[in-house]
C-alpha cells in the first residue's frame, strides 16, 4: 500500500533536481528498464548455451543480481544523489576511481541507447512502414531527448504505460505457452535438460547465467534518480527489490513455458524465440509482437537515456566532467546540457553503425562497475557510517556485498576473450581521461 509522504521542496541548494518520483513511479521505472527489449531475443540464446532448462540460469542470474542490488539500495539511500556508482566510487576511493567507474557506466549507457535506437529503426519498424535508418535514428533520439528534458515525472509516467504493455506481452506468451502444453502439444520433460554438447550441467548453467544476467541489468540506472525520489530511504529499497522480483518471476515463467512449448533446437535457432511460442500456440497475429517490441525498445532507450544524462550531470557536479554539463533548466529542473551531450553521442554511434562492435562489452563494463559498488559499501561503512541521510538508510547484511564481489568475479570468468579485448580498450580510454582530469584538478588546486 502506498504511503503519503510529507510535501518536500522541489529543489534546494544541495538538491537542485525536482523530487517528483513516488514509490510506484520508481518501481515502474526500474521494472521498465529491466524488462527491456533483450528478453524478446535472449531466451533462444540462453537455450543454445544451457539446454532445455532455460529457467535455471535465469533463476541463478536473479539471485546474483539481487546481491549487487542490495549494495545499490544501501548506497542510494545513504547518498541519494545523481551520479550513482560514480558518486559512490568517488566517496570511497577518490576522484580517479570515481571517474573510471562513471565512465564505464556512461559508455555503457550511451552505447546502449544508440543500439536501441538502431534496433527501433530496423526490422520491427519495417513491419509497419519501411524508412531509412539514419533519419529514423536521429528523429527517434531527438524526441526521446525532448521527453527527457520535459521532466522526470513526465518521462516515468509514460514509462508506466510502456511497462504495462511490455509485461502484458510477456504474460500473453506465458498464457499461450501454458495453453499449448496443457492441450498436449508441448514437452515438459525438456525443463530438466541442463547441458549441451559443449558444456556439462555446471558449465551450461554458468554460460547461460551470463546471458541471463544481461536481461536483469538496468536496475543500476535507478541510483541516478535517487536524488529525484520523494522519500528515497523508504521508496528506493521497496521499488528496487519489488521490480527485480517481479521481473524474475516473469522471466522464469517465460523460460519455463517457452522451453516446454517449443523444441530447444527451434528456440536456439530463432532470433524471435517468443514469436515461436505465439506461432506454435496460434490465435494471435504475429504483427502484434512487432508493436510490443517497438514499445519495449523505445521504453528501454528512454530510461537508459535518463540514466546517462543524470550520470553525466552528477559527474559534472562532482568535478569529474566539464561543469557545463551540470546546467539545469530553470523551470523544469532537468539537466538539459547533459541530455543534449549524451543524446548527440548516442546519435553519432547509432548512425555510424559501430554500436554492434561495442554492444557485447556492456555486461563486462557493468561487472567492473558492480565490483566497485560492492566494495565501496564496505569501505564507506567504516569511513562514513551515517552518510548524508538525516533519517537513516537501508543496510544490507554484511555478507551480501562480499557475495556480490564474488558474483562479479564468477561471471567475469565466463566472458569471452574477444569481449575482454574490446572492454580493455574502453577501460583504457577511461583510465587515460581520468589521468587527465586528475592533473587538471591538481593544477587548479595549486593555481
Amino acid at each position: 500500500m502506498a504511503t503519503v509522504t510529507p510535501p518536500q521542496p522541489a529543489a534546494t541548494a544541495d538538491t537542485p533536481l525536482k523530487r517528483a518520483l513516488t514509490t510506484p513511479l520508481l518501481y515502474f521505472f526500474i521494472l521498465g528498464d529491466v524488462l527491456g527489449a533483450g528478453v524478446y531475443v535472449l531466451v533462444g540464446e540462453i537455450a543454445a548455451d544451457s539446454g532445455g532448462a532455460v529457467w535455471a540460469p535465469l533463476l541463478l542470474a536473479l539471485g546474483l543480481a539481487l546481491l549487487t542490488a542490495a549494495s545499490y539500495a544501501e548506497l542510494a539511500t545513504k547518498y541519494p544523489r545523481a551520479g550513482g556508482a560514480s558518486h559512490y566510487a568517488n566517496r570511497a576511493y577518490g576522484p580517479f576511481v570515481g571517474f573510471v567507474t562513471g565512465f564505464c557506466m556512461l559508455a555503457a549507457g550511451i552505447v546502449s541507447v544508440g543500439a536501441l535506437a538502431r534496433g527501433f529503426a530496423g526490422d520491427y519498424l519495417a513491419e509497419f512502414v519501411p524508412l531509412p535508418v539514419v533519419p529514423v535514428v536521429i528523429g527517434f533520439l531527438f524526441l526521446l531527448a525532448l521527453v527527457n528534458a520535459r521532466g522526470i515525472k513526465e518521462s516515468t509516467a509514460g514509462n508506466v504505460v510502456a511497462t504495462v504493455i511490455e509485461v502484458g506481452g510477456l504474460l500473453l506468451v506465458v498464457g499461450l505457452g501454458a495453453w499449448l502444453v496443457l492441450r498436449g502439444d508441448g514437452d515438459p520433460s525438456r525443463l530438466t535438460r541442463l547441458g549441451t554438447a559443449e558444456h556439462g550441467a555446471w558449465g551450461a548453467l554458468l554460460s547461460g547465467a551470463v546471458l541471463s544476467y544481461y536481461s536483469f541489468v538496468g536496475f543500476e540506472t535507478s541510483a541516478n534518480v535517487a536524488e529525484e525520489t520523494a522519500n528515497p530511504r523508504r521508496s528506493f529499497p521497496r521499488a528496487l527489490f519489488g521490480a527485480l522480483l517481479t521481473a524474475g518471476v516473469v522471466y522464469v515463467a517465460v523460460g519455463v513455458v517457452a522451453s516446454a512449448a517449443v523444441p530447444t533446437e527451434r528456440l536456439a535457432g530463432s532470433s524471435g524465440p517468443l514469436l515461436e511460442v505465439v506461432e506454435a500456440a496460434g490465435g494471435v497475429p504475429g504483427w502484434l509482437f512487432g508493436a510490443i517490441a517497438l514499445v519495449a525498445v523505445a521504453n528501454g532507450a528512454l530510461l537508459t537515456g535518463i540514466m546517462s544524462s543524470r550520470l553525466a550531470y552528477g559527474m559534472a557536479r562532482d568535478g569529474l566532467l566539464p561543469s557545463v554539463l551540470a546546467r539545469v533548466l530553470p523551470e523544469r529542473r532537468t539537466p538539459w546540457a547533459a541530455i543534449a551531450a549524451t543524446t548527440a553521442l548516442s546519435i553519432l554511434l547509432a548512425v555510424t553503425g559501430s554500436v554492434e562492435s561495442l554492444a557485447s562489452t556492456l555486461v563486462l563494463l557493468l561487472l567492473i562497475v558492480f565490483l566497485v559498488v560492492n566494495t565501496a559499501v564496505l569501505v564507506l561503512r567504516r569511513r562514513d557510517p551515517e552518510g548524508e541521510s538525516s533519517d537513516g538508510h537501508f543496510r544490507a547484511p554484511s555478507v551480501v556485498p562480499v557475495l556480490g564481489v564474488a558474483s562479479c568475479v564468477l561471471l567475469a570468468t565466463q566472458v569471452e576473450a574477444e569481449v575482454w579485448a574490446r572492454g580493455a580498450i574502453v577501460l583504457g580510454v577511461g583510465l587515460a581521461l581520468a589521468g587527465v582530469a586528475t592533473v587538471r584538478r591538481r593544477r587548479e588546486a595549486t593555481a
